[in-house]
């Protein structure tokens, strides 16, 4: 019996898997006639910097969320900013974070006079590693910063009482996990306060905002004196004394107020959250199903009955495994998958921070030497090698669509290319000219575009 031929793969001259019409399976986030009608009601009213429609979307969040207070803000950059005065970082302070993140989960200590000592990852989670927090702590150390990296919630409960062992604060950085949970319970709601961006590409995502949340009321209060100057002067909400006997001025001398148009945005999606990343998870899950078992390719994901959810799959990744394709680089195999037509499939994660000449070499606002150590007193920059699981682990992940709608006829030919890729992976090593060393971006959501 003649065995039947296997179908060639794309980049050497056969038919694309994918040539489907994939309709609206990636637009996000969805946008009905509710959401236009609320923004265009700020736009009538003319209440764009307003604070009462801002002040209704923090409770419902709040709540949402599990927590007592809410504050919003322009972006989520300013959020994390706000929440690390909140804690009382300030000059010559530390805090521990992950180098693998954005760089609004830590830079923004500089400009409170402090600085940031970097730690591993978990090559499984790609969270912060516990096991690499302690030995870290000094003295100086004000907060561990916490990243649920592509909406994986990080292990709270080791990292919880570590803080309480040292008596440090626990930041959680939840821009990548709206709605996740970690054994059942919300992110940011764990915590001793949670900050988040609520741009465009996030799992709960109203344009450009953020917001933070917490359950101390002595956090909340900072942080509307912080950048907050309207709200100071609010009946009931500075009740600090010696806060009240300074209000009236932001103390950062940052405006944070935000657009109220995201906010009449965030007030509808919110009615909708919790079903549309159920949807999510339920797709998601349905493709990383359909790849389970495939050399070279592991999923990223929570096990089940965890009770760990990773709401929304921001950036959906899945761990690559070269040594099982004849040691094929992730480059060529993204290359490979995208030519059978399943675009946006890219290798790398961050690129470290560790590494950036901003920790290293640039001295921002004229000290004389590096604002790394300027605000420090001592040496505490970290080169290349002193964290290798995070600079490795760009090389070892690969970006997958990310499907927002359940059909399994549609995400089936998406799986298919997949599948037809691993299976021919001997036919692309001939042309393999590697280039993983250089995978990864600064920005995340714009790795390969």
């Amino acid at each position: 019996m003649q065995s039947e031929e296997k179908p060639k793969l794309a980049l050497l001259g056969g038919d694309k898997t994918v040539a489907i019409d994939v309709g609206d399976m990636f637009d996000w986030p969805i946008i009905t006639e509710e959401d236009e009608q609320a923004v265009l009601g700020v736009l009538r009213a003319r209440k764009m910097s307003g604070l009462d429609i801002s002040k209704q979307f923090e409770a419902e969040f709040a709540q949402w969320c599990g927590c007592k207070y809410a504050l919003t803000a322009p972006n989520g950059t300013s959020a994390i900013q706000e929440v690390m005065f909140a804690v009382g970082i300030g000059v010559g302070d530390e805090i521990i974070a992950p180098s693998l993140t954005y760089w609004a989960t830590a830079l923004q200590v500089y400009s409170l006079g402090g600085t940031v000592v970097f730690a591993e990852v978990d090559p499984e989670t790609l969270c912060i590693d516990p096991d690499d927090i302690e030995h870290r702590i000094t003295k100086r150390t004000k907060a561990i910063v916490v990243v649920h990296y592509l909406g994986y919630p990080c292990d709270m409960d080791r990292i919880m009482a570590i803080a309480e062992k040292h008596n440090i604060k626990v930041i959680e950085d939840v821009s990548h996990a709206q709605g996740s949970l970690y054994k059942g319970r919300m992110l940011g709601a764990i915590g001793h306060i949670g900050a988040m961006s609520l741009m465009t590409f996030k799992p709960f995502a109203i344009g450009e905002a953020g917001i933070l949340v917490t359950n101390d009321r002595k956090y909340f209060e900072r942080a509307i004196m912080f950048g907050h100057y309207l709200r100071q002067s609010e009946p009931g909400t500075i009740t600090d004394p010696e806060l009240a006997a300074i209000k009236g001025l932001p103390l950062g001398g940052y405006k944070n107020r935000l657009n109220q148009i995201a906010a009449a945005m965030g007030r509808v999606q919110l009615k909708y959250q919790k079903q549309r990343i159920a949807e999510v998870d339920k797709v998601m899950n349905y493709f990383t199903d359909r790849l389970e078992g495939l050399p070279g390719l592991r999923a990223h994901r929570p096990k089940k009955d965890s009770g760990d959810f990773k709401g929304g799959w921001y950036c959906p990744a899945m761990h690559y495994v070269p040594e099982e394709l004849g040691g094929l680089s992730a480059s060529r195999f993204c290359e490979a998958v995208r030519a059978e037509g399943v675009q946006d499939v890219f290798p790398g994660t961050n690129k470290p921070l560790h590494l950036h000449p901003v920790f290293n070499t640039v001295d921002i606002y004229g000290h004389g030497k590096p604002t790394r150590i300027a605000n420090s007193d001592r040496d505490l920059r970290q080169p290349k090698g002193s964290l290798p699981i995070t600079e490795k682990i760009a090389s070892l992940i690969i970006r997958i669509p990310h499907f927002r709608r359940y059909r399994p006829e549609v995400i089936d030919v998406f799986a298919n290319a997949f599948i037809k890729v691993c299976k021919n992976y001997k036919e692309l090593l001939a042309g393999d000219k590697g280039g993983d060393e250089e995978v990864g971006s600064w920005n995340l959501s714009r790795i390969g575009r």
